[in-house]
């Protein structure tokens, strides 16, 4: 009873999202281990689900918007039109799922470099100006690190912790966990419990 009291309150703090802000690897597609970088198409590893989880959002009227640092850039592993044809192959293998994503975007930057790398939360405000009815009041972020979780704390939104592979897991995943609004093992767990 307890249980369902408490899953009953934690999809309450989801009746109002519209927007579902996603970080990239490790919440769509497979997270590289610690200190490799997914450059290419032929690396990039979609998550079991992932598809499905994002055409529902889609079918539900809801916006699916990746937030992503790629680090890699900065250090000069892959450039910008790598990552943009990256997830021009994305959206292409989307489609065949009826299934698409409405905005990327991406901070290039290294540490502390800009405000626009999560923790930081330029990124969502240039997408609150993008979509000018989007807000921290019905927007949701989804990520598997803390700085996912942390950047959604920053703007007042609820956010859902994804647990994925403990083996690929980055420092500071528990304290992600507990911080978070929500946990789910994978994206369409965290939609099909939250967000229908």
């Amino acid at each position: 009873m307890i249980k369902m009291m408490q899953n009953v309150a934690e999809q309450d703090k989801f009746a109002n999202v519209r927007y579902v802000f996603l970080d990239r690897d490790g919440v769509i597609n497979r997270k590289p281990p610690e200190g490799k970088y997914i450059a290419k198409w032929d690396d990039f590893h979609i998550l079991p689900g992932a598809e499905k989880a994002i055409a529902m959002l889609n079918h539900s009227g809801r916006k699916a918007i990746i937030i992503s640092n790629q680090r890699g850039i900065a250090l000069g592993l892959y450039s910008k039109d790598d990552v943009l044809h990256l997830h021009e192959k994305l959206n292409q293998h989307l489609t065949c799922f009826n299934a698409h994503l409405d905005a990327i975007y991406f901070c290039p930057h290294d540490r502390n470099e800009c405000r626009c790398r999560k923790p930081g939360t330029a990124l969502f405000e240039q997408a609150f100006l993008d979509f000018p009815s989007a807000s921290s009041h019905n927007s949701v972020m989804i990520g598997d690190s803390l700085s996912d979780i942390e950047a959604g704390i920053t703007l007042g939104m609820p956010t859902i912790f994804i647990k994925g592979d403990p083996k690929h897991q980055k420092p500071g995943a528990e304290k992600a966990a507990s911080l978070a609004t929500a946990v789910a093992d994978s994206l369409l767990t965290a939609v099909e419990q939250f967000l229908l």
